[in-house]
C-alpha cells in the first residue's frame, strides 16, 4: 500500500516502467487538447504572415513560439510518465499548466506580429513553474531520485528566471538571447538524468507521442477544411477548391501512414536513445503544425488573396509553405522512427522522396505532385514492413486467409 503524507496525499513514488497496457489517461488528453489550441493560434499567425510574404520573419516567430509550446508539454509527458499520481494537488498543478497554456496561446500574436512575447512568456512561466512544484514533491518522496529530482527544480526554475529577464533584453540581442535561453532549457534533462535515470514507460512515451501527433494533424485538416469551406462559399471555382482540400486530405493521410508504420518503443529504455527522440519532435510538431498554414497559404493564392504576384518565382513561394513543411514531417519521421526498422534501398528513398516532396513546389500543380510522391513513400514503407512481419513470423505470413463462411479452426 502506498505511503501517505500529512496532507492525506500519496507520496510520489515512479511508475512502474514495466507496466503493460500503459496508455494516456484522460488527464493527459485534455492536457493535449488545451495545447492544441496554443498549435492553432500560431499556425494561424503563421498563415498571415507568409500570405503576406513575410515568409523568413513569419516562419522566425512562429519557430520561436512554437519552442515554448513543444518544450512545455515535452517537460509535463516525461515527467507524467514516470511520476503521474493522479491525486487532487497532482491535478490542481496539472490543471495550473493548462491555465498558462491559454495564457501563453492568447500571447502567441503579439509575440509573431510586434516581437511582444510579454504575455506568452508570462504563461510559460507559470506552467514550467507548478512543474518545478511537482519535482519538488517527487524529491521528497523518493530518496533515490532525489538529487535528480531537485536538478530538474533547480535548472527550470533557473530558466525561468532567463525568461523573465528576456523581456528587459533590447531588440537586437533578443534573437541570441532566445537561442540561449533555449539551449539552457534542453541541457536541464541531460544535465538532471545523468545523476540517475527518472523511470519514464516507453510504451506510453510513445503513445503520448502518438497522440499528439494525430492532433495536430487531426487540427491541421479542420484548419484547412473550414478554409477550404469559407473559400468555396465565396468562390465559384469549386473545382480548384475541391482539389485542394481533397489533396490536402491525402497528404495528412500519408503523413499519418508513416508516422504509425512502426513502433519505437523498444528503443527508448535508455537515455541516449530517447533524448534524440523527445528532441527530434520538435520538427515533426512544428512541421505538422505548419502543415495547416500551408495549405491555406496555396488556398489564397489560387483565389488571388496572398501578397504574392502572379510571378512564377511567387507561386513557387507560395507552394513551398506547403510542401517544405510536409517534407521536414517526412525526414523528421524517417530520422527517429523509420531508419530503424527499413533495410536496402529503402532506407535511403525514403529522405529522397522527402526531399522530392519539397522540390513540388517548382511544378505546377505542387499539391497533387507532392500527394503522388507521399502515395510512392506510403506504398514504400507499407511493403517494407509487411516483408518484416513476414520474416518475423512466417508461418502467420504464409498461411492462407480463410475463405469467407469458413469457419476458423
Amino acid at each position: 500500500m502506498r505511503k501517505h503524507t500529512r496532507a492525506g496525499l500519496p507520496r510520489m513514488l515512479p511508475r512502474d516502467p514495466a507496466q503493460t497496457f500503459r496508455s494516456s489517461s484522460p488527464l493527459e488528453l485534455f492536457f493535449d487538447l488545451i495545447f492544441v489550441v496554443a498549435v492553432s493560434l500560431s499556425s494561424a499567425q503563421l498563415h498571415h504572415a507568409e500570405s503576406e510574404a513575410h515568409i523568413g520573419a513569419g516562419v522566425l516567430g512562429y519557430l520561436m513560439v512554437f519552442f515554448g509550446i513543444w518544450w512545455a508539454w515535452m517537460n509535463f509527458t516525461w515527467f507524467a510518465s514516470a511520476f503521474d499520481t493522479d491525486d487532487w494537488f497532482y491535478r490542481l498543478l496539472t490543471l495550473t499548466q493548462m491555465a498558462g497554456v491559454l495564457v501563453l496561446a492568447v500571447g502567441t500574436a503579439p509575440a509573431m506580429q510586434a516581437g511582444d512575447f510579454g504575455l506568452m512568456i508570462l504563461g510559460y512561466v507559470v506552467m514550467r513553474l507548478a512543474l518545478v512544484v511537482q519535482w519538488l514533491r517527487a524529491s521528497r518522496s523518493h530518496p533515490g531520485l532525489r538529487r535528480t529530482a531537485l536538478r530538474y527544480a533547480l535548472g527550470v526554475t533557473l530558466c525561468q528566471a532567463g525568461w523573465i529577464a528576456f523581456l528587459w533584453v533590447p531588440g537586437e540581442w533578443a534573437l541570441p538571447a532566445f537561442a540561449v535561453l533555449a539551449i539552457g532549457e534542453l541541457a536541464v534533462p541531460v544535465w538532471a538524468e545523468s545523476i540517475r535515470q527518472t523511470p519514464w514507460h516507453p510504451g506510453h512515451i510513445t503513445d503520448r507521442y502518438g497522440s499528439f501527433t494525430l492532433i495536430v494533424l487531426g487540427e491541421s485538416v479542420l484548419a484547412s477544411t473550414v478554409a477550404v469551406a469559407s473559400a468555396a462559399a465565396d468562390s465559384d471555382r469549386l473545382g480548384e477548391i475541391a482539389a485542394i482540400g481533397f489533396t490536402g486530405l491525402a497528404l495528412a493521410a500519408g503523413m499519418w501512414w508513416l508516422y504509425f508504420a512502426a513502433d519505437v518503443a523498444d528503443r527508448l529504455t535508455a537515455l541516449r536513445s530517447a533524448l534524440p527522440f523527445g528532441y527530434g519532435h520538435y520538427i515533426v510538431f512544428a512541421s505538422a503544425g505548419a502543415f495547416s498554414a500551408g495549405i491555406s497559404v496555396v488556398l489564397d493564392a489560387e483565389l488571388g488573396d496572398t501578397a504574392f504576384g502572379g510571378a512564377v518565382s511567387d507561386r513557387i513561394a507560395a507552394a513551398a509553405t506547403l510542401t517544405v513543411p510536409i517534407a521536414l514531417f517526412v525526414l523528421g519521421v524517417w530520422l527517429l522512427i523509420l531508419r530503424h526498422h527499413l533495410r536496402g534501398p529503402a532506407r535511403v528513398l525514403v529522405p529522397i522522396g522527402a526531399v522530392a516532396i519539397a522540390a513540388c513546389a517548382l511544378l505546377p500543380w505542387a499539391m497533387l505532385f507532392a500527394a503522388i510522391v507521399m502515395a510512392a513513400l506510403v506504398a514504400l514503407v507499407e511493403r517494407e514492413r509487411r516483408i518484416g512481419i513476414a520474416d518475423e513470423d512466417p508461418a502467420a505470413a504464409s498461411e492462407p486467409e480463410p475463405a469467407s463462411g469458413d469457419a476458423p479452426r
